[in-house]
């Protein structure tokens, strides 16, 4: 079975990182991998509007969006036998993040050192190889 026949889940993901090459990544409770802040968008909403959203839900912090990065598809980390479709956006934090109720952990991370933590493939694929990018850039 292909990604394309698997079953979709479309969210909007953001990609936050700091100018010392930290990314800011979630664990949600009773899950194992650590992804991106964001999440499926509610009846009527923008990509943007949704992650706007999520983002205070799950870190209790206003944002503002960098970049429309546009869509990506890769594995679900979380849903056995799922194609995630995700609508990506680097997005600047308007304050200190904190973990929400909904989220185990927040940890911020060094992107040019190993990281010793379950990642979900959204993450590997696409979030640390932009950030990287971005960083060598500036």
């Amino acid at each position: 079975m292909t990604q394309s026949q698997q079953p979709v889940i479309t969210v909007a993901a953001a990609i936050i990182f700091n100018a010392q090459g930290q990314a800011l990544l979630a664990r949600k409770r009773n899950t194992e991998f650590f992804m991106q802040v964001g999440g499926k968008l509610e009846a009527n909403e923008s990509a943007q509007q949704g992650l706007l959203r999520e983002i205070q839900e799950e870190i209790g912090v206003a944002a503002r969006i960098v970049k429309d990065l546009g869509m990506v598809e890769t594995v679900a980390a979380n849903e056995a036998n799922h194609c995630l479709l995700a609508h990506l956006f680097h997005v600047e934090l308007l304050g200190d993040a904190r973990a929400s109720a909904e989220l185990a952990e927040i940890q911020w991370v060094n992107v040019f050192a190993p990281i010793d933590l379950a990642l979900a493939p959204l993450t590997e694929q696409y979030v640390l190889p932009y950030i990287r990018q971005q960083c060598a850039e500036s």
